[in-house]
């Protein structure tokens, strides 16, 4: 009897979830249980909607070629088999050499592909090709047994008793199945509520405002604002990168190099004039432009699984910035010194061994700690200020908006030097040290020790944050852009502490920001430069939305006599992605696994740098070896295919 699994999402988590179920298959699904799996998506399946083709060829990647990968290595710990396989980077350089070989169509892509560095950072549609292929070879590497059927089409509804087979259905057809997979990706929500009221008052005075969004689905949108109209892009992120290169580049402008090395924009005469703030008022620093030059660093350190055993043995509750902030940020600062101690000795006045040996000793933010660093990094530029970097602007009070421009220009300059520099590759052991807390922290989080406004305050909106601030910037290129960008007007910067008021009256909005007290600038157009963030009761995907009206799935909310948090994400079970049914006594669904970002597992990206043990790899394996297991213990489905809806 054949056993039927249908896959709803066949972008990057879905790929990687079908790549797992080849890797487990031949151990745990016996030859004589046929395997049927159905993959629903309307996009193409590989890349699905995100990293599609069809996108301006201006949006980029913000990681490197060679940090990408969709495969397991022999740093994987696992308990399914390790199946290796070739970078973004690796992959381009010899495509033909990687079956099932498949020529490339779009001759731009082809082209970009043949000339792209390890180091370069790849569009998005090459990264959508590589998807492609890595969804080819999924399939390709599944047993004989193991088949897959792709629907183009979107789930609508799911419904079947828990017992049972389940029922998926599309826009024509009913798919049956023993076991359903929710791996939906990146979600629309309806608008927060917050941004109702500036909706209301574009609406009001004929003005544009966009909430929220992904940059390749508005692109069209941004057609409404008009060429020299002001506009107030509210975030510094990389949303704010997408955004201003599709209203700049986008409508015709061009960057060119200076005879100096230097970089100038011309615009094209077709560009608003775009006004930029955030809560920091600086944009995320950018991606470092090279390798390590000392040994990799042996990560974690302080906040291994041992320290977090022992945060889990404590009484109480737990708070991420009391309790595990210090064992984190101590793990950065070894990423940062220890690169720093071998790649660069002659910054040093201590051997490492006797520095290490104290800054294992000390605590966080002590000041024995502070003094041992002190005494053995003379220049402050090599030292790491982790609170300094979090607020870069504080305290800063200046006297003009030219002066404004100025100081951001100098800031923005030393940043890209900066990251374009080796001499700074401790920056990149901080960074593969901050990559590295993402091994512990789910088990952290899966516990439910932390206070619920510790989850809401310090890891929802404190850390992700901080984290996307320092580690997911652009590239370094893009901080060049911005610099001409600035300095040929089309930028303005409003610095840090930014406000957005409503004036009614004249029907514009009046932005501001803490660096230049009592300066403000009017803006007719209003774009909320952030990405969206999934909210369950607010969801647009159909098949969540009726399974949340039905009662069969749960917003996470986590919730204690203080603060009650509802974090919008879909709660799953940690070791496994089942599914938590309301129905069922909040108890997880048999039949029914999501992953991925819109779930309660958090912090798993569907694809990773190598050899970093990627937690949404071991998430991946972890729901596929439960899958097939089940799948093999018997299936309910087989007798009932998929008939017309």
């Amino acid at each position: 009897m054949s056993a039927v699994l249908v896959i709803v999402g066949a972008g990057p988590r879905g790929t990687g979830l079908l790549e797992r179920i080849a890797a487990n298959a031949p151990e745990l699904l016996p030859a004589d249980r046929p395997l049927h799996i159905h993959l629903v998506d309307p996009h193409p399946p590989g890349g699905g909607r995100i990293w599609r083709h069809e996108q301006s060829p201006l949006l980029r990647m913000n990681s490197m070629a060679e940090d990408v990968t969709m495969f397991t290595d022999e740093r994987s710990t696992l308990d399914g088999p390790v199946r290796p396989g070739p970078s973004l980077a690796e992959w381009a350089a010899r495509p033909e050499e990687f079956a099932p070989y498949q020529a490339t169509a779009d001759p731009r892509l082809r082209a970009e592909l043949r000339a792209l560095a390890p180091t370069d950072f790849p569009t998005r549609r090459a990264q959508s090709a590589y998807l492609d292929w890595v969804f080819r070879r999924a399939v390709a590497d599944l047993p004989p047994h193991v088949t897959v059927t792709v629907h183009r089409d979107t789930a609508r509804r799911v419904d079947g008793p828990a017992d049972g087979p389940q029922r998926v259905h599309l826009t024509d057809r009913v798919l049956t199945a023993d076991h359903v997979v929710l791996a939906l990706g990146h979600l629309d929500s309806a608008p927060d509520p917050r941004y109702a009221a500036d909706a209301a008052f574009a609406a009001r005075h004929g003005r544009f405002h966009l909430p929220p969004a992904y940059s390749a689905d508005v692109a069209a949108e941004l057609d409404r604002i008009a060429p020299g109209e002001h506009t107030v892009l509210r975030g510094f992120g990389l949303a704010f990168v997408d955004l201003v290169s599709l209203l700049t580049e986008g409508r015709g402008g061009r960057f060119e190099e200076t005879a100096e090395g230097g970089l100038v924009y011309r615009p094209s005469g077709r560009e608003p004039v775009v006004h930029v703030g955030s809560r920091r008022g600086v944009p995320y620093h950018s991606k470092t432009g090279y390798r390590l030059l000392g040994p990799r660093p042996p990560l974690p350190r302080a906040f291994d699984a041992a320290a977090v055993d022992a945060l889990l043995d404590r009484p109480g509750p737990l708070e991420l910035r009391r309790d595990a902030w210090p064992l984190m940020a101590k793990d950065i600062a070894f990423g940062h010194y220890h690169e720093l101690f071998h790649a660069h000795p002659e910054r040093t006045a201590l051997p490492w061994p006797e520095f290490l040996a104290g800054h294992d000793a000390h605590p966080w933010a002590s000041p024995e700690l502070r003094a041992l660093v002190e005494r053995a990094v003379p220049d402050p530029a090599d030292r790491l200020d982790l609170e300094r970097l979090d607020h870069p602007l504080a305290g800063l009070e200046l006297d003009s908006a030219e002066e404004l421009q100025r100081h951001l220009r100098r800031y923005i300059a030393e940043d890209a030097d900066r990251r374009a520099d080796p001499a700074h590759s401790a920056d990149l052991g901080a960074f593969l040290a901050l990559l590295s807390l993402f091994g512990q922290l789910p088990r952290l989080l899966a516990a439910d020790r932390l206070t619920a406004r510790s989850v809401a305050e310090e890891v929802d909106e404190w850390f992700f944050g901080y984290f996307s601030y320092l580690a997911s910037g652009p590239p370094g290129f893009r901080l060049r852009q911005l610099l001409a960008l600035s300095e040929a007007g089309v930028v303005r910067f409003l610095g840090a502490g930014v406000r957005v008021e409503r004036d009614e009256p004249n029907g514009t909005w009046r932005a501001s920001g803490t660096t230049v007290p009592g300066h403000t600038v009017t803006a007719t157009a209003l774009v909320e430069a952030y990405l969206p963030r999934h909210a369950l009761a607010r969801t647009r995907d159909p098949l969540l939305r009726e399974l949340h009206r039905d009662g069969r799935i749960v917003e996470e909310v986590v919730s204690d006599r203080e603060h009650t948090h509802r974090s919008g994400l879909l709660t799953v079970r940690p070791g496994d992605g089942r599914v938590l049914d309301p129905a069922l006594g909040g108890e997880p669904h048999p039949r029914r696994t999501a992953l991925g970002p819109h779930t309660s597992l958090r912090a798993a990206a569907a694809f990773a740098r190598p050899r970093t043990d990627s937690p949404g790899f071991r998430q991946n394996d972890a729901a596929a070896r439960a899958l097939l297991g089940a799948l093999a213990r018997g299936a309910v489905a087989a007798t009932e295919p998929a008939v017309a809806a």
